[in-house]
């Protein structure tokens, strides 16, 4: 397997377009106060003071596993029809919603991919494949 090295083996491609915002689907959906479900939202990628400013957080100082909630609270851009979503939002999903939007933030926080190009052993073509699974958020 050949994974993709500096910058210098980027010189053949095509630039890209920096993404930014990702969408992505629940595995339960967030039910709101009317027993509404949403379950199709969008994340944005971090910024370095995404990931300071929960830190001064009392409640992350007290536990810091609220770190993540609080995390997820600031980059999480939509979900569903909710006119926002906050800390609030994402301390009041269920477990498995979490996992997956934790999953998901280091997928698209990491390199902004988890692909690697190999090759073929048998006719050689390369091509990419997908290291992180099938679907975002499954393991």
């Amino acid at each position: 397997m050949r994974r993709e090295g500096p910058a210098g083996d980027r010189q053949d491609r095509p630039q890209e377009p920096l993404r930014t915002e990702f969408e992505f689907e629940l595995p339960r959906g967030f039910v709101d106060e009317a027993g509404t479900v949403h379950r199709h939202g969008a994340m944005r990628l971090a910024t370095a003071r995404d990931e300071l400013l929960p830190l001064r957080d009392v409640r992350v100082r007290e536990n810091p596993a609220y770190l993540s909630v609080v995390l997820l609270g600031r980059v999480i851009t939509r979900l569903g029809t909710l006119p926002s979503v906050h800390d609030g939002t994402v301390e009041n999903m269920f477990a498995s919603d979490l996992a997956f939007l934790q999953d998901f933030y280091r997928q698209i926080n990491a390199e902004g991919h988890t692909r690697a190009a190999v090759a073929c052993p048998h006719c050689e073509e390369s091509f990419e494949v997908e290291l992180a699974g099938s679907r975002l958020g499954e393991s």
